[in-house]
């Protein structure tokens, strides 16, 4: 039998790596999950006088060290002075050196968003005018490169562990108890013990270094596991493994003790407790997630919390108890095969484990989303209706498996009653198979190695038999296909999950973006104090990584000489460098153009121009390419009035 289910259960497991690699590969650093929303000074202004300080206001809470916010003078020099603080609200500032001299300063944070994710970005602003500056390479984007990677795998092999474990054991308790002695069953749930207990220790190494340094040769620096244990994670994660150690003791008296159990009220009694304990761990369990995740920050996260547990604990006794259902319908041995009734235990268990998803998952939806539009304007949007399909999907599969449990259960009730005479003619083909096997005597008293043969002959041939008696009952052939199609299905939507566990959620992305169009659309016009002009445009070249935002600053808009910057960022708001950025100005109406400029790059995401002249006042067009390949490139442009 073993031999004949391998494709399958190989071709699940290369299903599952694909899947991930494939999620991995074309995912991006972790996004953040706090989202700048105002500075002071604002990116890309000139200011007359030195300020003070710098301040950073955030989409929410974030935890900073001495070195997490830092302002870099046009030599790269850091001219700030002491450790960040916090005034208020989610506002963090750190003070300046005094006496200042002109330039072009760099203001690079990394922090950690309250919901554990890593934030970090880079901007700048001048200070009498700007200039030149040695700084590059600021801001990088935390939690990505190999340990960002390696981060992400962790995260959702811990994922995977918790369901096998949770689901795993709660098929056991509520519908099948045979399957406590079942050897393949008990390998899925200490191997998903295993997987979750390994997983989480490999986060806790590589949590230090996935919001700081983003270096692997920093994944063992006790330094900074000794900082990460004093964090909102760290804590989660030490939680979990002593909840793994009380865990380890269910699955020891689940297996032993529960399974050598034959009194049937000593049993019931066992089940009871077993059952209690098993929901306060896996609860638990639960809640080291939704503790420090998106649940806890934001909206009402007193409610947001216990509703994510109930969301994490019907995942498991789904899709857990399913991968259980499959493991039992190709590994149960001959002598206890699972029964048409466990079957139908775990068909209402789902039934239900889907009612509290598609609740509690409604919450969630629109405590991260907010609106309507976030749906299909955010990529957290844009994940969850993939999500959505995969879990509607899903459902569907189930539902076809749900009715070759109620055909099985029509087949056992017409068997008890003697109305299907087949069960007794199988039982009789495998007495007489086994009364027509060679004694083995003959063989015993041969050669060793051709005894050794005719045993292998036979197991392949009773393995052969016991294949085809399974086989001959179509109502359990179609469902261990549906239950095998379900599995394949949940390994996608896990894949997907873990993704979104990791994209910032539409909420926050959509407050940033209000937040920059808010506080560029006051300088926006022509008429505006300074005379300033300021004109943002998305772009979108086609190619990878080739969205974003393109800012054009031009002071003072006027006939004349002019001083041009241009900024350019990804959609989350961070500083994008390119490898070109042209600008040319048109006067169609005078028929005037067009004017090419070619700025200089300053520094990340930030190129200048000075003396661009307007030759006359009018409605010109302004005509930005950006080159984000060899090959993809675009041209945006908004029609302004200077002069």
């Amino acid at each position: 039998m073993t031999r004949t289910i391998a494709p399958r259960l190989r071709t699940l497991v290369l299903l599952l790596l694909t899947v991930t690699g494939a999620l991995l590969a074309g995912a991006a650093p972790a996004s953040a999950h706090a989202a700048l929303t105002g500075s002071d000074p604002a990116q890309g202004v000139v200011v007359d006088k030195a300020p003070t300080q710098v301040s950073l206001t955030f989409s929410e809470k974030v935890a900073m060290n001495d070195d997490s916010l830092q302002v870099l003078d046009p030599k790269g020099k850091n001219v700030s002075v002491g450790a960040p603080v916090n005034p208020g609200g989610t506002t963090y500032a750190v003070k300046l050196k005094g006496g200042l001299p002109k330039g072009t300063y760099t203001v690079a944070y990394q922090v950690v968003s309250e919901d554990s994710h890593p934030v970090s970005g880079a901007y700048t602003f001048s200070i009498g005018a700007p200039s030149q500056t040695v700084v590059s390479g600021v801001g990088t984007a935390a939690g990505g490169g190999v340990v960002g990677g390696l981060y992400a795998v962790g995260r959702y092999v811990s994922y995977a562990g918790f369901i096998v474990l949770a689901g795993g054991a709660a098929f056991v308790l509520a519908c099948w108890q045979r399957g406590s002695g079942v050897r393949a069953v008990q390998r899925l749930v200490v191997g998903g013990w295993l997987a979750l207990t390994a997983a989480t220790l490999w986060l806790l190494l590589l949590r230090g270094s996935y919001t700081s340094s983003g270096k692997f040769g920093d994944v063992f620096d006790l330094n900074l596991l000794g900082q990460v244990l004093q964090t909102k994670s760290g804590a989660a994660l030490v939680s979990r493994l002593l909840l793994l150690a009380a865990a380890a003791l269910f699955i020891a008296v689940l297996f032993g003790a529960y399974n050598r159990r034959e009194e049937p009220e000593e049993k019931r009694d066992l089940t009871f407790g077993l059952a209690v304990g098993g929901v306060v761990v896996a609860a638990g369990l639960a809640a080291s997630w939704a503790m420090a995740e998106h649940a806890s920050t934001g909206l009402q996260p007193g409610i947001a919390m216990p509703v994510d547990v109930l969301h994490l604990l019907a995942v498991a006794a789904w899709l857990g108890g399913l991968t259980a259902l499959l493991v039992a319908l190709y590994r149960a041995p001959a002598e206890t095969p699972v029964d048409s009734a466990a079957v139908h235990r775990f068909s209402r268990v789902a039934f239900g484990s889907v009612v509290v998803l598609v609740a509690t998952g409604t919450y969630q939806s629109w405590r991260q989303l907010g609106s309507w539009s976030a749906f299909t304007g955010t990529r957290y949007g844009q994940l969850l209706l993939v999500k959505i399909g995969l879990v509607a999907l899903l459902v569907g599969i189930a539902w076809i498996s749900r009715r070759w449990t109620g055909r099985l259960l029509e087949t056992a009730g017409a068997e008890a009653a003697g109305k299907e005479p087949r069960a007794a003619e199988r039982e009789k083909e495998q007495v007489g198979s086994a009364a027509g096997k060679p004694s083995g005597r003959k063989s015993a008293s041969g050669d060793g190695a051709r005894a050794a043969q005719l045993a292998r002959q036979r197991a392949a041939v009773d393995a052969a038999r016991q294949k085809r008696l399974r086989d001959a009952d179509p109502n359990l052939f179609g469902l261990r296909r549906s239950v095998l199609a379900e599995a394949g299905v949940a390994v996608v939507l896990l894949a997907v999950t873990t993704w979104l566990t990791q994209t910032e959620p539409g909420r926050t992305e959509l407050d940033a973006k209000a937040s920059t169009s808010s506080s560029s659309s006051s300088s926006s016009s022509p008429a505006n104090s300074s005379g300033a002009l300021t004109l943002d445009m998305p772009f979108d070249t086609g190619g990878t990584d080739g969205k974003g935002l393109v800012r054009i600053d031009l002071d003072p808009a006027r006939v004349g000489g002019n001083e041009m910057h241009v900024y350019v960022q990804r959609p989350n708001g961070r500083a994008f460098d390119v490898p070109e950025v042209k600008v040319a100005f048109t006067l169609e109406a005078k028929k005037l153009g067009p004017l090419p400029v070619t700025p200089d790059h300053l520094t990340t995401g930030h190129w200048s121009a000075s003396g661009v002249q307007i030759p006359m006042a009018g409605d010109w067009k302004i005509a930005v390419t950006v080159r984000t390949s060899d090959i993809d490139q675009v041209t945006v442009s908004k029609n302004a009035q200077i002069g």
